[in-house]
């Protein structure tokens, strides 16, 4: 007679929705938190999230998310329309909607090392 397992518990392979991963990154990566204690809230391996935390930064391919809102026309100081920059609170950057290609690229650069801290 042939002898049957019963292996009963939970299922340990799960699947995460891309939003998923990205809130459990974010919480992990919190100023304040600890990766082992939102791996342990998951119920994960630490070495999970930084695994999907790296995947996230392959994916997004070193662009900035960026927010497009225009609820009233920008203009620099002298009224031409413009095109307005904020990164967090501390900086903003108005370049003229008309500038010249070499400019926005020397301003997007600046704003690139700004970042990078």
């Amino acid at each position: 007679m042939a002898q049957v397992h019963v292996i009963s518990g939970v299922e340990r392979r799960r699947r995460w929705s891309p939003e998923q991963k990205r809130a459990v990154v974010a919480a992990a990566f919190a100023p304040g938190a600890v990766v082992s204690q939102v791996a342990r809230q998951a119920d994960l391996c630490p070495g999970q999230i930084y695994r999907w935390r790296q995947d996230l930064a392959a994916a997004s391919c070193g662009f900035a998310q960026v927010v497009v809102t225009a609820p009233e026309p920008v203009s620099c100081e002298d009224g031409t329309p413009a095109i307005e920059v904020r990164v967090g609170d501390s900086v903003q950057v108005r370049i003229p909607a008309a500038g010249r290609a070499a400019t926005v690229r020397a301003i997007a650069a600046l704003l690139l090392e700004f970042a990078a801290g």
